[in-house]
């Protein structure tokens, strides 16, 4: 199943009456088990729950970052909203600081961008939903002001770790971009997590060599 886009139905309505019909017409949302749904880039797409293999990852990852940030005052988290103003994602990994109570936005939906400053994202297959995470939600993360992003991309020419860095809110890209194949290590330059290391014991060996 791909992602379905919900968009308001103006398309000459203000961005900030946009924005809050988005929003209210999410917290109305009442979907199945197994689907979930963001606020991205001016629509709210729902989409299915991630393959075993995309969970894998993720969980890998999160495993070596939850040791690695043991001693410092940020954690990994996962299954839980990230807000920013009327706009709302559910990352497979993200960093934020302890003790996200005090981080909240005011109706208690999510952690607030603001303390947020890495995300991981692991492409799922499917046009659109790679489409989703290689652009939709990179222009978001980046006009967000999301200080790292990391894309883990089975899809890219098999198998490529992409680390951006130094959003550009107002042109909603990053600056900064590092890029390797499945089978190398990448380092993570700055932040709560620099100098950790994905690496293939977290994404595998490349595509074809399976």
């Amino acid at each position: 199943m791909t992602a379905l886009a919900y968009e308001a139905p103006e398309a000459t309505m203000p961005e900030s009456d946009r924005d809050e019909y988005l929003w209210e017409t999410w917290k109305a949302m009442e979907l199945p088990e197994g689907l979930h749904a963001e606020i991205i880039e001016g629509s709210i797409e729902v989409s299915p729950t991630g393959r075993y293999a995309r969970g894998q990852i993720a969980n890998l990852l999160r495993d070596r970052l939850v040791v690695f940030l043991a001693d410092s005052e940020y954690v990994a988290r996962q299954d839980m909203n990230v807000v920013h103003e009327r706009k709302i994602w559910i990352p497979d990994l993200f960093i934020t600081l302890e003790g996200a109570d005090e981080h909240m936005n005011d109706d208690g939906i999510g952690v607030k961008a603001s303390a947020v400053p890495l995300i991981v994202e692991v492409v799922s297959p499917g046009n659109d939903d790679k489409l989703r995470d290689r652009v939709r939600k990179r222009s978001a993360y980046a006009r967000a002001g999301i200080p790292v992003y990391v894309i883990i991309d089975d899809y890219d020419d098999h198998g490529h770790v992409t680390v951006l860095t130094s959003p550009l809110p107002e042109v909603a890209t990053y600056g900064d971009s590092m890029r390797r194949p499945y089978g190398t290590d990448i380092t993570i330059p700055e932040g709560p997590a620099k100098g950790f290391t994905i690496g293939e014991s977290i994404t595998g060996l490349p595509r074809h060599a399976r």
